[in-house]
């Protein structure tokens, strides 16, 4: 069995009951509901009892449950620049902002006027999207938040 068909079935549920990620995040239930969507798309995993309740809400087979478990083959997008609209804005602020977040990055967390070398970690991670409402229209709010990793000298 593979991931995608897994994924595929949860899709298909997902429509079938008109669900929506917000309500599945809490069946589901014990993180965020960034991390809980990214898993049933595939990119992340699942706790055993989150997989259950996951196999409960979308009529999952055990065998079917035990790979929202697995540690997934992460990387969702073909190379190359996405062509889906949403997708591609946020490939476009990297290709605009990308060296100046790197910039103001490495100068925050550098010391002595010295830039710190580094990254910020996707795997020490938090990342909330939400609604911001504005008389202008509604406004898109991510918030993400990743440890600061110094490279390490050797």
């Amino acid at each position: 069995m593979k991931r995608e068909q897994v994924t595929e079935k949860i899709l298909d549920g997902k429509r079938a009951k008109g669900l929506s990620w917000k309500t599945i995040a809490k069946e589901i239930g014990g993180n965020s509901p960034v991390l809980i969507t990214a898993a049933l798309l595939g990119q992340m995993r699942l706790d055993p009892a989150q997989a259950e309740k996951a196999a409960k809400l979308f009529g999952l087979t055990k065998d079917e449950a035990a790979v929202l478990t697995e540690t997934p083959y992460r990387g969702s997008l073909p190379p190359g620049p996405p062509t889906d609209p949403l997708i591609y804005r946020f490939y476009e602020l990297v290709q605009v902002y990308g060296t100046t977040w790197k910039a103001l990055i490495e100068e925050e967390f550098g010391e002595g006027g010295r830039p710190a070398d580094g990254i910020m970690s996707a795997i020490d991670y938090d990342m909330t999207i939400e609604k911001q409402p504005d008389p202008k229209g509604d406004r898109v709010k991510i918030v993400m938040t990743g440890k600061f990793l110094h490279y390490k000298r050797y």
